[in-house]
């Protein structure tokens, strides 16, 4: 059986929730990735922050990313799996909230995070298809 740990992108990073956005960005150049889970003090997660939050949710707005941390840019309820999980839990759970990246939380601590990319060096094109046509539909 394929877990969420076989399929994850391992040593994601967090972000505290108290950085800035402009901080974010340069992380995740740094890392070159296009998201990074945001974490409150005790760890925990509180969401998780994209390239494109920065741009739409900030710049795009007239703000100063100096002055916004990434707290500030959490929304919502973050969704995450454990790295227990096989490969229909991960779909699931991605498929029904519509989202692209997944962090894997094992004890509590975040091992790693699932993309697209990821999806696609485990799964079938069949069942590439099937996610991409959930998570990409306007329902």
């Amino acid at each position: 059986m394929t877990t969420a740990k076989d399929m994850m992108h391992p040593g994601a990073q967090w972000i505290p929730a108290h950085e800035t956005l402009d901080r974010a960005a340069q992380l995740m150049r740094e890392l070159d990735v296009g998201a990074l889970p945001i974490a409150d003090s005790d760890e925990r997660l509180t969401g998780i922050l994209t390239d494109r939050d920065i741009v739409v949710g900030c710049v795009a707005q007239g703000h100063d990313p100096s002055k916004i941390t990434a707290g500030e840019m959490a929304q919502g309820t973050p969704r995450w799996i454990d790295s227990n999980a096989d490969v229909d839990e991960v779909l699931m759970e991605m498929q029904s909230h519509q989202i692209r990246r997944l962090p894997v939380i094992e004890d509590k601590r975040l091992v790693g995070i699932i993309s697209e990319a990821d999806l696609a060096r485990h799964l079938t094109e069949i069942q590439i298809a099937g996610w991409a046509e959930r998570v990409y539909s306007n329902d």
